[in-house]
Parts: structure tokens; sequence; C-alpha cells
């Protein structure tokens, strides 16, 4: 495997704050369906999705010790987790109408490698990827460019 060409890790504040965020909707709702007098199916709703939230926190703080790393052979995680391979992106879309992860780039692919997802890093749905959400915006507008740039020249057959 090839050495990292670039580098998007989660940004050390906004992984906090997105932690802290999160676990205080996580015991907002886990509260509501214990204090609040509800029906019991409201309840066990409420207690359900607290419990989704939290557990969404917890891969999310665990997810993003990783950073997405941009190689010859494609998109990697840094513990060498492929995520694509740079023959099966299609096109990349960065645009400001693109529905793509905050502070992100989405790419489409020419098949559908099946779901993923790190909150806060990355989502893989159908045919497409979303890299962002609590990565630095100008780390991820260099990879979206080095993307773009590097699938230019594979269409011209350079």
């Amino acid at each position: 495997m090839s050495d990292p060409i670039a580098r998007l890790p989660a940004s050390g504040p906004r992984r906090i704050v997105a932690a802290t965020v999160l676990s205080a909707l996580a015991a907002l709702i886990l509260w509501l369906a214990v204090a609040v007098p509800n029906p019991t199916a409201w309840r066990l709703a409420l207690g359900l999705l607290g419990l989704g939230v939290a557990l969404s926190v917890r891969a999310m703080w665990i997810g993003t010790r990783e950073a997405v790393e941009l190689r010859a052979e494609g998109l990697f995680l840094s513990n060498g987790r492929r995520l694509v391979s740079m023959d099966a992106i299609a096109g990349v879309d960065r645009g400001m109408f693109a529905i793509k992860p905050s502070n992100g780039f989405v790419l489409r692919l020419r098949h559908a490698p099946g779901a993923a997802w790190v909150p806060g890093l990355y989502w893989r749905i159908g045919r497409r990827i979303g890299v962002g959400g609590i990565t630095d915006a100008g780390a991820a507008r260099a990879m979206a460019d080095i993307l773009a740039v590097r699938l230019a020249e594979r269409a011209r057959g350079e």
C-alpha cells in the first residue's frame, strides 16, 4: 500500500463539542423517558431513541480516532480499511447544493459497495460516499481537489 497523498482527520475541538452535544441530547431524551409521565409506549420509544443516540456517540468517539486517507489505490481509513478503490470513483461533488456532510464532499461511485457509517467522519449509502462532518474544511477541500485532478487525469488517459 502506498503512502497517503492527503489525510483528513477529525478536528479535536469539533470532536469534543459533537460528543458533548450528542451526549446531552441522549441524557435529555432518557430523562424524558423516565421523569415525564407518558404512556408506556412513549417511554419505551424515548428510551430506545436515547439509547440509540448514546450508542452513536460511542461510535463517533471511537470511529473518529481514525482519519480518512487518500492513497494512490483509493480512499482508506488510517487503520488500513479501504473505503473505496480509485477505479470505483466516478466523480466528486463538493458544490454548495450537493447533499454532503458539512465541511466535506461526496464521491459518486460506479457501483454500490454496501452501507457503512462512522458518525462525523464518513457515510456510504448506495453509490455515494460522503466524507466530512467534524473534519477541517480546508483539508477536506484539498482532498476533494486532489481527487478531482486525479479523476480528470484518468479521464484524459494520463
